[in-house]
């Protein structure tokens, strides 16, 4: 299994609005508003006071907010039981969580290595 660095990179709270692109690397969390553009490799945490409207492309993500979008997630995505997520989602992992609100469309491909 690799080693993952959850250490929080970066932080925008949960008064503040954000948008445009933003590209991260590691554990980035959203507590405000963003509208936009993320993409990179790490984990996004979508806390549950966040608003969410963008493309996103990143290795994983947590939603405990809303999120509204398109998402292609390379490793895992996982909508928790405040999470709200709406739109179209790529992942070949997906948890969702009791309670959790989810309205789109998912594809879920397979690793083609896995299992080799």
């Amino acid at each position: 299994m690799k080693k993952r660095n959850d250490e929080i990179k970066a932080f925008l709270g949960k008064e503040t609005e954000f948008g445009g692109k933003l590209v991260i690397s590691g554990s980035v969390r959203l507590d405000g508003r963003f509208k936009g553009e993320i993409w990179g490799s790490g984990t996004l945490i979508v806390g549950k006071d966040a608003s969410v409207e963008a493309e996103i492309t990143v290795d994983r993500i947590q939603i405990s907010g809303t999120v509204k979008g398109t998402l292609d997630i390379k490793d895992r995505a996982e909508i928790t039981e405040t999470g709200s997520f709406a739109g179209t989602i790529k992942t070949p992992r997906l948890v969702v969580g009791e309670g959790a609100f989810f309205d789109g469309e998912c594809s879920m491909a397979a690793d083609k290595n896995e299992g080799q």
